[in-house]
């Protein structure tokens, strides 16, 4: 018979809990316990930020893995004091899953496609990187990767090379970012049919076998949906919060409700949302025209009780830098556009102190 058992298993859902009576108070001792442990920067418990996952408690031993950022190792022997409080654990096994160098990790979600979320992440690497931080863009989008081009890499070539943990993925950089995209695997103009556990695999090495070095922030581009790739990013990865894009129209606004549920099943927090195609600035008089309706991102914003980040504008100029490989943040970050990317990167900076007031740097276009 299929397993229709959802692919999510949070700390509250163990195969235990329903057999074993013993098994089931242990582990809500556990979760309660960990529950205590909070993570300094989000100011949210452990449990709560989707960072304990594959909890189990056997015979006495409880297992469980931490997702982390490489700041966050302290976590673990957090846990394991808590943990000594329980007369009955013989030992707690503590799994760190963790991106080696990098601080952390944040997604660009969407609901659906073509509401310029690959551009939005590229911007966004782009404002970073000019506030000084040190920043990689992972492009998992398998059904549209477009980073490549947005950034100038075309079809170059993905090198390897041999660390202690093995061989690694080198990844590529273009205007001070490192880049990694599934879409440098593919031949030019050929689709990328992948399935099941091939898809599982190359998403899996994408995330566990780049050699990303040190890193502030490494931000991973998702497919749009909730399907098998997404779940997979999901449970594979440190995330420790996730940006939504979307455009006004309440189309759009319905899809991006389903990929909330996904991520609350996981704990992961929604940091804000970026509303993308907000209006467009008249040449003549300079009013906005709300072409795609208003008020979309901030109704989800009130929904979510999250804060709307930024509204971006449609602008020619955006589709001429990302056709062009120079983003329009880079290429004139005084712009309209530029700045909402610049603020957007200054409130991410804000919540997670990863790198210092720095001043912009100065833009060479080649």
């Amino acid at each position: 018979m299929p397993n229709h058992r959802s692919p999510f298993q949070t700390v509250h859902e163990s195969p235990a809990s329903t057999t074993d009576p013993i098994a089931e108070a242990r582990q809500q001792a556990v979760t309660e316990l960990l529950k205590t442990v909070t993570e300094p920067i989000l100011n949210n418990n452990i449990v709560s930020l989707g960072m304990v996952r594959n909890l189990r408690v056997v015979d006495g031993y409880v297992y469980l893995r931490l997702y982390v950022g490489q700041h966050q190792h302290g976590l673990k022997s957090q846990i394991e004091d808590v943990l000594s409080q329980l007369t009955w654990c013989k030992k707690a096994y503590i799994q760190l899953c963790t991106i080696p160098g990098v601080r952390t990790t944040l997604a660009i979600s969407s609901g659906k496609g073509g509401v310029g979320k690959s551009t939005t992440s590229v911007n966004l690497a782009i404002a970073l990187s000019l506030q000084g931080a040190k920043v990689g863009l992972l492009d998992a989008d398998i059904y549209g990767p477009n980073v490549p081009q947005m950034l100038g890499l075309g079809q170059s070539q993905v090198e390897t090379i041999e660390t202690a943990e093995g061989t690694r993925f080198l990844p590529l950089e273009a205007h001070g970012i490192k880049v990694m995209s599934v879409g440098l695997l593919a031949e030019p103009d050929h689709p990328l049919a992948w399935r099941g556990p091939v898809l599982h695999k190359i998403i899996t090495q994408f995330i566990h076998e780049v050699e990303w070095g040190d890193l502030d922030y490494l931000l991973i581009d998702l497919p749009p949906g909730t399907g098998d790739a997404q779940i997979t990013i999901v449970q594979e990865s440190p995330i420790c919060g996730v940006l939504l894009v979307t455009t006004p129209q309440q189309v759009a606004i319905s899809d991006v409700r389903r990929s909330i549920h996904m991520f609350r099943r996981v704990g992961i927090p929604v940091l804000g949302i970026i509303e993308n195609m907000s209006y467009l600035l008249c040449g003549h008089c300079g009013e906005p025209t709300p072409i795609f309706g208003s008020g979309g991102g901030q109704q989800l914003a009130e929904e979510l009780h999250t804060p709307l980040l930024g509204q971006v504008p449609i602008d020619a100029r955006i589709c001429a830098g990302g056709d062009a490989g120079k983003p329009l943040t880079l290429a004139d970050p005084t712009s309209l556009t530029g700045q909402v990317f610049l603020n957007v990167a200054s409130a991410l900076e804000t919540t997670f102190c990863s790198i210092k007031h720095r001043p912009l740097k100065e833009v060479v276009l080649c």
